[in-house]
């Protein structure tokens, strides 16, 4: 598949099974998240990756905050399982910093290209992924749980592993709708 092709045809993959992205896959995936248009070189990002055990802590995590907030058991459980959900998750974090001529703004739109680009990476080596945010996101608890710091912004989970079924390509909106000229 060529770029074009990629980027014509990405969509999201809610169900993912084993096997995770090996060792050399994850090399690509991340390499290609750190080449990303990078105003300053900063590099303001940080990526968490969780699998095996590491989903579970994950998990863990997200189960605690909910509790804390108040949540019932039901919900306790669906959070305990949603990074049970793919085989890897990343974390994907903006990790802004103070700079004369790179607005924290741009900082958070290069992690979120980090983002893009490592699931694009995924899907051109044939793997299956879904960038997921919610409200654990945004959580204090998680950010914590993460050692996070207070200018820290999760910007996704990018949720990796195999498609467990191929899903008929979605239509897509042609970008000139949104396009216009001066």
């Amino acid at each position: 598949m060529d770029a074009t092709e990629l980027l014509l045809t990405r969509q999201s993959c809610p169900r993912l099974i084993a096997p995770a992205p090996d060792e050399a896959q994850l090399k690509v995936i991340l390499d290609a998240g750190a080449r990303v248009p990078d105003h300053g070189g900063l590099s303001p990002w940080e990526f968490i990756i969780a699998q095996g055990e590491g989903l579970n802590r994950l998990g863990d995590i997200f189960s605690q905050a909910v509790t804390e907030n108040g949540a019932d058991e039901a919900k306790q459980a669906k959070a305990k399982s949603m990074p049970l959900r793919a085989p890897m998750v990343i974390v994907v974090v903006a990790k802004p910093q103070p700079h004369g001529k790179v607005p924290e703004f741009e900082q958070l739109i290069a992690a979120g290209c980090s983002t893009m680009a490592m699931q694009q990476a995924a899907f051109a080596l044939g793997l299956g992924g879904i960038w997921r945010t919610g409200e654990l996101a945004f959580d204090k608890r998680v950010h914590r749980s993460l050692d996070l710091s207070d200018a820290d912004q999760i910007v996704g989970f990018l949720y990796l592993g195999t498609q467990a079924i191929k899903a008929p390509l979605k239509p897509g909106k042609s970008g000139s709708e949104f396009a216009r000229y001066l």
